[in-house]
Formats: structure tokens, sequence, C-alpha cells
């Protein structure tokens, strides 16, 4: 079904349109509406890779000049209803035709505004609850580009304050809106031993096909640090361990001497350095292409080594060369401590990969205590970040995999299969005891 809506803006407003009768008479917008803000809510994709490519901005969608670029949003709806739409938008040049798709219908309109307006493209009718995808095309141009485009706004009997999407930037949340919500599994270590763990095991295997650019599979977490897989770009995976800083800044460069993570050692072909932006300390990671499909092992050892010292130290085993490589350690200031609050997280760190869905399943959890004794983790509680608990995303999920002897998260993608939070999941017993020789370790 194809729609084809007109307008102009000529002195103050003149809002000419053309309805069909699928479409129901010409109204004035009613309330109750939703502003959608397409700088927390928009992705690009069939984006050129050159200088055509449109870009999302916290203002919105600019540089729109492909035809080929594709402009998607989602929204969530508990309940099927019928709901008014208008695009808040301004074309800098001549006049141009644009394609809007939903819900099975497309409305294909005419906009030649060179100021920000917000004209009524149509109604349509979401027939399913959940997540439901709105596409928005270029067909024809004057100008450079089609539009620039800020907003998407609902409005009508259907509206309520049960529609997912990012409300607003506050705190920066069209960055970690556009990320996506991260999950957490965080893992229950016998009471008689969890402030003697010394060793934390554990593997991950990510499937074939849920490995998308952006994605940390993040294996072994700890109260002060983290160490897992990443995909860095389309040629490029890392293993990645880092340890935080006790001097809480994004800021690196501002970490007093006596606070600053002390590299101690590191491995053949390591970098190390610091970082920042989701706080400060020391990084270590090392360029190594592991593959979907196969499952990778990981070991993090935290000791204090006097009252205000811990040395932390991570090792990936490399199944080609069959042996653990060590990624490095590192020595943290006002720290005495044995390893702590033991997890796993899945997250996108790249914003413009947060509408891909991405899963990975986390088994095989062993803890070693101070005294050489192993036991198997095999209970966890499933978390999330605040763009999830915000309810800002409900694209997340995690628990159980199908053969009950592993975890799994997922996040990303829009789907509508979400878990619940804060509920406990007991996995199968493997009874399979890490083999490690300690003293063959780098």
């Amino acid at each position: 079904m194809h729609i084809l809506v007109k307008f102009k803006l000529i002195g103050l407003l003149v809002l000419v349109l053309t309805c069909f009768k699928s479409f129901g008479a010409c109204t004035k917008i009613t309330d109750p509406k939703v502003t959608i803000p397409f700088g927390g809510n928009a992705w690009i994709i069939n984006n050129p890779s050159n200088s055509d490519a449109a870009l999302i901005t916290n203002q919105g969608v600019t540089n729109w000049k492909s035809a080929k670029s594709v402009i998607t949003a989602y929204i969530y709806v508990e309940k099927t209803g019928t709901f008014d739409l208008s695009l808040k938008l301004k074309v800098l040049k001549g006049t141009s035709t644009i394609k809007l798709e939903v819900a099975g219908s497309s409305i294909i309109f005419q906009a030649s505004n060179d100021t920000y307006d917000t004209p009524r493209i149509g109604t349509v009718v979401f027939k399913k609850a959940g997540y439901n995808i709105v596409k928005i095309q270029g067909i024809n141009k004057a100008g450079d580009t089609f539009a620039e485009v800020s907003d998407l706004i609902l409005s009508g009997a259907s509206v309520n304050d049960a529609l997912t999407f990012t409300k607003n930037n506050d705190d920066n949340f069209f960055h970690w809106g556009r990320r996506g919500p991260s999950v957490h599994l965080n893992y229950i270590v016998p009471e008689t031993v969890k402030d003697q763990v010394e060793w934390f095991y554990s593997e991950i295997t990510v499937p074939k096909g849920d490995d998308p650019v952006g994605s940390y599979y993040m294996s072994n977490g700890f109260s002060e640090g983290y160490f897992g897989i990443q995909v860095n770009s389309p040629t490029e995976r890392r293993v990645l361990f880092s340890v935080w800083s006790p001097f809480n800044t994004n800021d690196p460069k501002s970490i007093p001497d006596s606070m600053k993570i002390v590299l101690l050692k590191k491995g053949m072909n390591v970098r190390s350095g610091e970082f920042g932006n989701e706080g400060s300390g020391g990084q270590s990671f090392m360029v190594y292409n592991w593959e979907a499909g196969k499952t990778y092992k990981f070991l993090t050892h935290v000791k204090p080594v006097d009252q205000s010292h811990t040395e932390y130290t991570s090792y990936f085993f490399d199944i080609k060369q069959n042996k653990w490589l060590l990624l490095a350690s590192f020595k943290r200031p006002q720290t005495h401590t044995y390893l702590k609050s033991p997890h796993s997280f899945l997250e996108n760190f790249a914003p413009d990969k947060g509408n891909i869905d991405r899963l990975a399943n986390y088994g095989n959890q062993w803890v070693r205590d101070m005294n050489g004794n192993w036991y198997e983790v095999t209970e966890a509680y499933l978390s999330a970040d605040l763009t999830a608990r915000k309810g800002y995303r409900r694209d997340y999920a995690g628990g159980l995999s199908k053969s009950n002897t592993s975890f799994y998260m997922r996040n990303g993608g829009f789907f509508n299969e979400s878990v619940t939070l804060d509920q406990k999941f007991i996995r199968k017993p493997m009874n399979k005891e890490p083999n490690i020789d300690f003293d063959a370790l780098p």
C-alpha cells in the first residue's frame, strides 16, 4: 500500500495534505503524543562508506545524500493500536520525495520546508505488540541532501507511557541507548571461600553469526577489572585485559602517580597502556583472530602482595598452539584483596552496531582458593545496565543455554524475548576441573 502526502511551508505555515481513504481524513494531531528523537533511536543501514554516508548526531540525521541509505528506528509497543505519524524535518533545498515504511504500510510524501516543521505523514496500525521497525528512504531530491530529520512523533489514543525508546540525552543516554543494553552474569561463589578466591577460570563460545563488530564478550570480571574477547573491526579481533585505578576519573592523565596501575609484565605481542571514558586504569590487549563457533579458556589470578598492593594477572589459552599465553600482570595500589565479585558480561561498544543481535555461551566456571582447592561455580544472577533498567531498551536476555550446562547472554537487534532481570539461574555441573600446570604458566 502506497500513500502520497505533500506539504509545503509558505509564510508562517500552510500545510497541504493529500490523504487517501485508507488513512482516514486529514485531522489535527491530537494529544497524547510522544516524540522519539533520532539522535538516540536511529541507525543507518546500506550506508555508503564514503562522504555520502548519512550521519546520526545528537540532533538527528544529517548528510543524508544517498538513496541507498535507509534510516531505521525501533519502537516497542505493549499492545496493538492506531497511531498518527509525523516527522520533524527540514529540506535544505527544493523538494524531496521520501518513503516511510512501517507495519506493512508504505507512505510516500514530498517535503520542501527549509526550516524544521512537523507535518502529519499518515496513520498506521501496529498489528503486533513488541518492537516495530520504521524505515525511511529517499527517492528524489533537488539539493545535495534529502532532508535533515530530528524526530518521529506518534500521537493518538493508543499512545501511552509503555512505549519503549531512549527518551532523552540526559547523562549522554543517546550514546548508551544506541549502543544497547549490557547484560551481566554475577556468579555465586561458595560462602566458605568467597574471601579466599585466588584464581578464576571460565570459558566462552560465541556461535557462528553472533559476532558482529563492536561486541565485547567479557569472561573474567572482578571488582577491579575485566578480561575477555572483542570484535574490533571486520578484520581485527582482540583479547583484552584491564584493571581500574582506585582514583575515580574518566581521564587517565589526571591519575596521581601514587594511584596509577603499574604494569609488571606482559606477554609477547601484547600492547599495553592506559584507558579512559568508563573509569581509567591500565589496559593490555593482544590482536588475536579468535573464531566464532570455537570455545576459548580464560584464567585470572588476583593476590595481595602487601597491605596496600594487589597483583592481577590474566592468561588466555591459545587453542592453535595448545598453550596458555600471558596477557599481562598489573599492580594496583591502595588495594589489599583476593578476587571478589566474579562475573561476566556482554556489551556492544559501537553505537552504530546497536541494532544488531549478538549472543554468547558462558560455561565451566571455576574458582580456586588460596589453598589450591577448586570449586565449580554453577549459579549466577542476571543483571543489566541502566539502559535496560530505565526501560530505554528491552532487547536483552540471559539465563541457561539449551544444554543447561552453560549460561548464555544476548543483546541488541531489537528482539522481543527479553528475560526478567535479577533472577538466579543454576546450570548443570560439568565436573571438569581445570587441568592447569601453574608452574608452567608464563
